[in-house]
């Protein structure tokens, strides 16, 4: 009997010693050659090439709106119609006084003609016309302010006025825009600006078009930034024929670095500057330096060769000389 029990103390730690010793199933991945990308993210939205802000030239309430948001204006057309009942009264009132000094205009030089009235009298008469008749052109010129019309053919991008409303000098009504040129101006992070420049391709995406990429360009960098924002304003011009919505909102990534036939590795495969080699079914702990850092995959400078077998996703007990196998075993 005792010797059963010491048969069977064998047998479990025999096993006990082969579960221990039995190589430990990890994810493993291979170091290959690939192109490292380095992008620089940012989010923009689509506007105007050139907006065009429609303001009153003098203050008066609005009576009338002839454009919505969204419609398409011809240059010239009437958009806004202020009040101009002072000013036809104004209008009137010259007219008549034009009237009235162009007969007495008539009168002094036909009398001075006859001899029945003096120089004088006659070029006071004309010089009092012709101040009232450019009074009259004045008041009728003003007139046409009241009218406030489109300066480009485009649509209406923005509509900030209603009846009622009171519009001054300083105040945008509307903002007009032409589709046919357009343009994204993206906020760049203050820490990113040095890497951007001008001829820098870019991939730019909407949530609206989950599996589209529009490709672009940055045309230029402004000169100033924003301290509060602690941001940049960056301009990008779309390359494919695509014809994007003015205002829609959208996720830029700019390549501001490429790296041909680089050595790459999974991002997740990193553990605090170091990556698990696999040699001979065993873990090493080796050092590498990285490049270009994605959130997919990381470039590696050195420490790591082109078909080298790492651990991915590194786990906390993992340890020097651990024996593995691959998951897939």
């Amino acid at each position: 009997m005792g010797i059963l029990l010491a048969l069977v103390g064998v047998l479990l730690l025999i096993a006990l010693l082969l579960w221990y010793v039995r190589p430990t199933q990890i994810a493993m991945a291979r170091a290959h050659r690939g192109e490292a990308v380095e992008l620089v993210y940012a989010t923009g939205f689509v506007e105007p090439t050139q907006p065009v802000s429609v303001i009153a030239r003098l203050t008066a309430p609005v009576t009338a709106i002839y454009a919505a948001e969204g419609d398409r204006v011809r240059r010239g057309q009437p958009l806004v119609r202020l009040d101009d009942g002072d000013l036809r009264n104004t209008l009137d009132e010259a007219r008549a006084q034009s009237r009235g000094a162009s007969l007495t205009e008539q009168r002094s030089v036909a009398l001075y003609k006859q001899g029945w009235a003096t120089k004088a009298s006659r070029d006071s008469a004309v010089a009092t016309a012709e101040a009232a008749r450019a009074a009259e052109r004045a008041a009728g010129a003003k007139l046409g302010q009241y009218v406030i019309r489109a300066g480009i053919d485009g649509i209406v991008i923005k509509r900030d006025v209603e009846p009622g409303d009171l519009a001054t000098p300083t105040r945008v009504l509307m903002q007009l825009g032409d589709p046919a040129r357009t343009r994204i101006t993206a906020t760049i992070d203050e820490r990113d600006i040095s890497r951007i420049h001008a001829g820098q391709k870019a991939l730019l995406s909407s949530d609206a078009w989950p599996d589209r990429i529009v490709n672009g360009h940055v045309t230029m960098v402004t000169p100033t930034g924003n301290p509060n924002e602690r941001a940049f304003r960056a301009r990008l011009a779309i390359d494919d024929e695509a014809e994007l919505p003015m205002g829609m909102t959208l996720e830029v990534n700019i390549i501001s670095r490429r790296v041909a036939n680089a050595v790459l590795i999974p991002t997740s495969a990193l553990d605090n500057g170091h990556v698990w080699l696999v040699k001979d079914g065993r873990l090493h702990r080796q050092q590498i330096r990285t490049g270009i850092s994605g959130t997919r995959e990381t470039q590696i400078l050195s420490g790591l060769a082109d078909g080298a077998q790492i651990a991915d996703q590194p786990s906390e007990d993992m340890r020097e000389g651990m024996r593995v196998r691959p998951l897939s075993q």
